[in-house]
């Protein structure tokens, strides 16, 4: 059956409708059930960003965040410098034109199209070289082995954004750990999540055990044991015979456990 993408949000426009992958979540797990259908044709217009609340933007830019830190540095700054315009900071701090009272501020639409045309490019460039994901393509999944078991795990009180770039965060801290990132790579990277205003702590009362549940039960897990896009440094994936690895569960438990242990406690 031909399709046609008509995306209506930031993450649709540079992510989801990219690549062909249809996902359906399960009480198991997100995205456990689906199929490649590449649409005929997608059909964005940057104009309807004007609609989003700008936290719905935010988590559309981690995406665009993400897409840098895999694959190309320099417009992994751009997406920086591109943030304010994104979410509308310049109207409203009064260098630009406001929007009607109540409404979202107006994004800056030559910035919304920077980013839509530079994460298109990198993702297409990626999924035109594997759209099966049998290998380069892997790469797409960095922040998100983690992030989808966060989001699982808290009961889907996380969006999916938020989810990613602490995953990110997470999955940096733990190539570190094990000597495969530049130290240094997720702070660098926490800093540029940082002006999106994304909380990159573990909300209060997430079950560290239903995290690890979860990631046993990852799409991209073998024999139970979840396979990691690692960093080696912004900008470029640690390839190592494969574009994702396991990892040995107690490092991926040591980051978890020191995420909550600096994570703000819950009030009575």
């Amino acid at each position: 059956m031909p399709a046609v993408q008509v995306p209506t949000s930031l993450l649709a426009m540079i992510d989801a409708s990219v690549g062909g992958k249809t996902g359906v979540d399960t009480p198991a797990g997100k995205n456990l059930v689906g199929a490649f259908h590449p649409p005929r044709v997608v059909l964005a217009d940057p104009r309807v960003i004007a609609t989003l609340p700008v936290a719905e933007r935010a988590q559309g830019l981690v995406e665009a965040v993400k897409h840098g830190a895999i694959r190309d540095r320099a417009y992994l700054d751009d997406v920086s410098a591109a943030v304010p315009g994104v979410l509308g900071r310049a109207a409203t701090e009064g260098r630009g034109t406001a929007g009607p009272e109540g409404a979202p501020p107006p994004p800056d639409l030559d910035a919304v199209q920077r980013v839509v045309a530079g994460s298109v490019r990198i993702k297409a460039e990626v999924v035109s070289a594997d759209e099966r994901e049998g290998g380069l393509r892997k790469i797409l999944n960095f922040g998100h082995t983690l992030g989808h078991a966060l989001e699982a795990a808290s009961g889907y009180g996380i969006g999916h954004g938020a989810a990613v770039a602490l995953g990110m965060v997470l999955e940096a801290r733990l190539g570190e750990a094990l000597g495969v990132t530049r130290p240094g790579t997720a702070a660098d990277l926490a800093k540029t999540l940082g002006a999106l205003d994304i909380p990159l702590t573990l909300p209060p009362g997430v079950d560290l055990a239903a995290v690890e549940g979860y990631l046993g039960r990852d799409k991209k897990a073998r024999s139970g044991r979840p396979e990691f896009v690692l960093l080696e440094d912004l900008g470029r994936v640690a390839y190592d015979e494969d574009w994702a690895r396991p990892v040995p569960p107690e490092a991926v438990r040591e980051v978890l456990t020191t995420a909550a242990e600096a994570a703000p406690q819950g009030g009575s």
